[in-house]
């Protein structure tokens, strides 16, 4: 009896150890570089080149990714800097969506939402590479990285001849092609067994991590300056520069709504869902998994809720009050609005402006 009594202890406490071990395994994955943009980095300046301290306290690194913190000390402030831009840009497009793009602590960032390969997914990995790319171009025209400089992008053939090209540009070819090594470290150290569904959310990770650097590459646009006597203009510089990031959020925020459902081939490779539709192009945001509906809130699937959500009474898009409360209504009160108003230009060269306060219904999903 007593022996029997040890032997179940026993398979039960192997039984803990091994839940302890796969949780913590979960914690480990859910731990990403986009942890630096919520955490602070000291600047470059600080460090000696190639010493180890600053790689080694930045949580969310894999081992690729660790080596090359050692190698480009000064890049991972601007791979923070990225990160950040692409958080914000990314709670900027789904502000009046059921999923709004919340982060939720310091080191998974997005929770356990993103274990689902949904096209929410999809939109967050190529909005944080696009952020990348951005940071790392403009930190390279500024001057603040040491291995990188003004573009060198070639002349644009559609360029008027007398107009001179070669200003100090952003360098997005650098930015890309850093960024590429970077973010896409993580996922090509992965092993998973071909054709596997741990191998279909790589192969889709490295898709969308593709389309947010397309999205800042090819926007990108040229930019020129006249010069000339009482801006007669009759001379121009020309450079390459960065498109508004705002314009790569909305891009990809159209490459979102056309996302292709894709799942994993015999040959090991992503294939659509429906044959139907073009295949996907670089540019393109591939997922794997069905989205949630956000409705409710699941510890399980990382999905906050709606519950407390402001929503827009006469609205039938998104943020309405139907859609977004999910069918379970809504409360209403009132609240104090203040903006600026009655605003004068005055002579020279100010705009002033009155405080006006009113009393406004707001809406709230139960």
């Amino acid at each position: 009896m007593t022996q029997g009594r040890c032997t179940s202890v026993g398979i039960h406490l192997l039984l803990v150890v091994a839940l302890i071990a796969c949780s913590s395994q979960l914690l480990v994955d859910a731990n990403s570089w986009w942890s630096l943009a919520m955490n602070p980095i000291q600047r470059p300046e600080m460090y000696i080149i190639g010493a180890q301290p600053l790689c080694s306290q930045l949580s969310g690194l894999s081992q690729g990714q660790r080596k090359l913190c050692q190698l480009y000390q000064d890049h991972m402030v601007y791979i923070g800097e990225g990160a950040k831009t692409g958080i914000k840009e990314c709670q900027y497009q789904f502000k009046q969506r059921r999923w709004n793009c919340s982060t939720v602590d310091n080191t998974s960032v997005f929770g356990r939402v993103m274990q689902i390969g949904s096209r929410e997914t999809a939109f967050t990995y190529a909005i944080s590479a696009a952020g990348v790319v951005n940071a790392v171009s403009r930190a390279c025209r500024e001057g603040d990285l040491s291995t990188c400089g003004c573009s060198r992008a070639a002349r644009p053939r559609d360029l008027p001849r007398d107009w001179l090209w070669g200003g100090c540009g952003d360098n997005v070819n650098y930015g890309y092609r850093f960024a590429r090594e970077f973010v896409d470290a993580r996922e090509r150290e992965k092993n998973y067994p071909k054709g596997s569904e741990e191998h279909a959310r790589t192969l889709m990770n490295l898709q969308n991590n593709e389309a947010g650097r397309q999205a800042v590459y090819n926007l990108a646009n040229v930019a020129c300056k006249c010069h000339g006597v009482s801006g007669s203009c009759s001379l121009k510089t020309c450079w390459l520069q960065l498109a508004d990031f705002r314009r790569v959020g909305d891009f990809l925020k159209e490459k979102y709504d056309s996302a292709a459902a894709m799942r994993i081939g015999r040959k090991g490779k992503l294939e659509q869902v429906n044959n139907r539709f073009n295949t996907p192009t670089p540019e393109d945001l591939v997922y794997v998994d069905t989205s949630p509906d956000y409705c409710l809130r699941n510890e399980t699937t990382g999905s906050l809720g709606t519950q407390g959500r402001l929503c827009n009474k006469t609205s039938e898009g998104m943020d309405g009050c139907e859609l977004m409360c999910c069918g379970r209504g809504y409360d209403q009160f009132k609240t104090y609005k203040h903006e600026r108003c009655h605003c004068k230009f005055h002579w020279c060269c100010y705009v002033k402006c009155k405080r006006c306060t009113s009393l406004v219904d707001q809406f709230v999903c139960k």
